[in-house]
């Protein structure tokens, strides 16, 4: 069954004119939910952590900031715009016992409410508003007059009017111009974190340097190696981007074509559909999340220790220098 898409005549910002949003945040999505939320006429403030350098950033992009604890006392909806592993603590600290009861929290993500990271009083909604675009996009477009669709999810409906909030809120950053989507917390969190993993990041990026690695151990030069598995990589998920798998076939040679259809499911075999299953199922049932939430709390030494890693692949080398060849990049 296809999902229910909000569009501006589903959604009314007057529901949400007379509340205060607390932004706690203000990287990428953070300013840019936080200045389109201001435009559209609402009443934002950021809150930050005391004697932070942003305040200065804040208020010179005409915004204004307090300390988050007096933040999330003066707010009736509380944005979580915040990395996954620092949302826990910024609940215990500053949100959990804030002044005012039945607030709103809310989410780009469902990561920590999902997995049992937040527990939100039973006064309070719990709603997710998650744009699918990087926070630079959601504000340009914003000014442009679009929108970048966005999804949205209830977990907690205390007041009655969640929905209704959460769809106030994406038209406050532009959402419902494109379309609001939605979802569930559990289906947005699985399916972000499985793309992520075994698609988009984990995959692509072991799919070009498994590439790399064949061609530079069979004799071939490096620099043809990362030109033809990582360099034109951003060509092809260009046309995929612009119009889906159609478009970016339209556009190649019939030889790359012919290729695509008869050898890459050679590549992504029945092998590798089956590790993806069971990266699917380490998602479902939590083992992923354990994972990450015990790697944060030891202070990350596997994840240091990938990084580092991921440093010695020849590649990075062999791209840098590659990439001063490319005037247009800079």
């Amino acid at each position: 069954m296809n999902a229910k898409i909000y569009y501006e005549k589903d959604s009314d910002i007057n529901q949400i004119k007379d509340k205060t949003i607390c932004v706690l945040g203000y990287g990428s999505q953070g300013r840019a939910h936080a200045r389109n939320l201001h435009d559209s006429g609402l009443d934002v403030v950021v809150g930050l952590r005391e004697g932070s350098k942003t305040f200065a950033k804040v208020e010179a992009d005409g915004l204004r900031a307090a300390p988050a604890q007096e933040a999330a006392d003066q707010a009736d909806i509380i944005a979580f715009l915040l990395p996954d592993p620092s949302q826990p603590e910024a609940y215990e600290t500053w949100v959990k016992n804030a002044k005012g009861k039945g607030k709103t929290l809310l989410f780009a993500h469902g990561f920590n409410i999902h997995f049992g990271q937040i527990k939100a009083d039973p006064d309070m909604d719990v709603i997710m508003v998650a744009p699918k675009g990087p926070g630079k996009l959601v504000r340009d477009l914003y000014e442009d007059g679009q929108g970048v669709p966005c999804l949205v999810a209830i977990d907690q409906d205390a007041s009655g009017s969640a929905l209704a909030d959460a769809l106030a809120y994406a038209q406050g950053i532009g959402g419902t111009r494109a379309g609001v989507i939605e979802t569930s917390f559990k289906e947005e969190t699985e399916t972000d974190l499985f793309g992520e993993q075994a698609v988009i990041c984990g995959g692509i990026s072991a799919l070009m340097k498994a590439g790399f690695d064949t061609l530079t151990e069979a004799g071939y030069a490096p620099e043809m190696a990362y030109f033809e598995c990582i360099h034109e990589m951003k060509l092809i998920v260009d046309l995929v981007y612009e119009g889906g798998l159609e478009h970016m076939r339209a556009f190649i040679s019939d030889t790359a074509k012919y290729g695509d259809m008869s050898r890459g499911p050679r590549v992504i075999n029945d092998q590798v559909r089956q590790e993806m299953k069971k990266i699917l199922e380490e998602i479902q049932g939590g083992r992923f999340a354990r994972e990450w939430v015990l790697e944060n709390q030891a202070n990350r030494p596997a994840y240091n220790a990938l990084l580092e890693k991921e440093k010695e692949h020849p590649s990075k080398e062999v791209g840098a220098n590659l990439r001063e060849m490319m005037g247009w990049l800079k």
